[in-house]
């Protein structure tokens, strides 16, 4: 967009509350009933309602206006143009302080049909849900038929055996179907199997209650497990929430550890990185992964039974991490012997300032992976100057495991404005410096490496091409 727009507060305003069910309906997004809220299909981690939106895997929202630039890589003046109609003179739905939400409804499970035929018919022959795993839930209430739709209903109780939680899911063969949680439901006490075993006990945590079922599947058919599935603990999810998982682990002290078996895709992965960080900071250190072969559980399951599955998706910043993590590795051990000093990791950042505003990418490029390399070197050496434990090992796998992709969002000039922030940071180390100080300082040139890191792997993602020129020339302008 050109040129400078002008929008008054009232416009603004008005864009902002615009009604994002009936924006993003209007635009062919598929939109999934969530309880009160509605999730979106390309993204399943965001939820909408009125026009408010809610990154569950980022833990964060906000207003119409923000995630269309989300969603679309847009800038402020073009995201308040979609939403006001554009060109296109579309009025979308408003929402307002008026617009009274519909009431919400209590709790209750669906009315249960007299048998569950349509329900084992589906998971047995659609889903190949192994018969006795699902016999075995079936006695435990934790799944039936409901009455009206034949949908399956996976039901998730509280430490009292009262239900507070329950999953919809259509057992039609056409399409995906419906999919839903019943409305009022609790989310910490989702679909869930607690072992009877009295011992120590694994949870294994999945997305939904056929990745589940799938798993538990898949075990039960593995000669080694065969029958001592019910060893171990199992939670779905509904999403990429950790709040069952949480509840969970408050509730049965002998869950000592997590296995998070999240999809096969980038939203799974990311999902998985923010949970395990999560229970992290609550101090749960036993925390694993185990990842599908192909997309999930159930496609794993599906392959097994001559079902040509959904491959598996790799996240595009994780494999970016990997090979470029390779090159700084190379860059560390030809720089090994330049001096890397606080003044050269300044002249380089200033270089690709300028590398950026005149168009030359590959060579601003080569300065954020030198300074990133430096960083490294730089902390290794004050490490060792300690004789701190840290050696460039160390400091280069910290680098590498170190990097989240969950956390490593927006724009790349965003990213400059951080290194920059690192950079200024180490004026504060002049002079004498305590031993405390020292090993701050080199603490801060691991962050400008991880920083400088972060960015490398924005430049190298694939963007719709006019998208990326947009952003390579704002990028340098934006930068004091």
């Amino acid at each position: 967009m050109a040129g400078y727009v002008f929008f008054t507060e009232e416009q603004k305003n008005r864009a902002n509350s615009v009604d994002l069910v009936d924006f993003l309906s209007r635009r062919g997004e598929k939109l999934i009933p969530s309880g009160r809220d509605k999730r979106m299909a390309s993204d399943k981690s965001i939820t909408v309602q009125g026009s408010r939106w809610y990154d569950h895997s980022a833990e964060k929202g906000s207003h119409a206006i923000d995630l269309v630039m989300r969603l679309d890589n847009l800038s402020f003046p073009e995201a308040v143009s979609v939403l006001l109609g554009g060109e296109q003179g579309v009025d979308y739905k408003q929402h307002t302080k008026e617009s009274k939400p519909e009431p919400r409804k209590p709790f209750a499970l669906p009315q249960a049909h007299t048998d569950m035929r349509r329900v084992f018919a589906y998971l047995i022959k659609q889903r190949f849900i192994d018969r006795d795993v699902l016999a075995e839930f079936a006695r435990e209430k934790l799944i039936y038929e409901d009455k009206d739709f034949h949908n399956a209903v996976f039901v998730g109780y509280d430490e009292k055996g009262t239900a507070k939680h329950a999953h919809k899911k259509s057992t039609l063969t056409i399409g995906d179907g419906y999919r839903g949680n019943v409305e009022g439901s609790i989310p910490a006490y989702s679909f869930h199997y607690i072992s009877k075993k009295p011992n120590p006990q694994t949870l294994f945590a999945y997305e939904a209650p056929i990745d589940m079922l799938s798993h538990i599947s898949l075990l039960q058919k593995n000669s080694r497990v065969k029958g001592n599935w019910q060893n171990a603990s199992f939670v779905a999810l509904n999403g990429v929430s950790e709040k069952p998982i949480l509840k969970l682990l408050e509730l049965y002290p002998k869950l000592n550890h997590v296995v998070l078996c999240l999809d096969h895709d980038a939203a799974g992965i990311e999902a998985s990185e923010r949970i395990y960080d999560s229970l992290m900071e609550k101090d749960f250190y036993s925390v694993g992964k185990s990842v599908s072969i192909n997309k999930d559980w159930n496609e794993d399951l599906k392959a097994k039974n001559g079902v040509t599955p959904l491959p598996a998706e790799e996240h595009p910043q994780i494999v970016l991490r990997d090979k470029l993590y390779k090159e700084i590795q190379q860059r560390v051990n030809e720089l090994k012997d330049v001096d890397c000093s606080i003044s050269l990791l300044s002249e380089l950042y200033e270089k690709c300032k300028i590398h950026l505003h005149s168009g030359r990418f590959e060579k601003a490029t080569q300065c954020l992976q030198d300074i990133t390399s430096l960083s490294v070197l730089a902390a290794t050496k004050e490490y060792k100057q300690m004789e701190h434990s840290r050696d460039l090992n160390t400091v280069e796998s910290r680098l590498y495991h170190g990097f989240k992709a969950h956390k490593n969002r927006g724009q790349f000039k965003s990213k400059m404005s951080d290194i920059r922030q690192v950079l200024v940071s180490f004026s504060n180390y002049n002079g004498m410096q305590t031993q405390s100080q020292k090993t701050s300082k080199a603490e801060q040139f691991e962050n400008l490496a991880a920083e400088t890191f972060k960015g490398l792997i924005i430049t190298q993602l694939p963007p719709k091409q006019e998208q990326q020129a947009e952003e390579k020339q704002s990028a340098g302008m934006v930068m004091a």
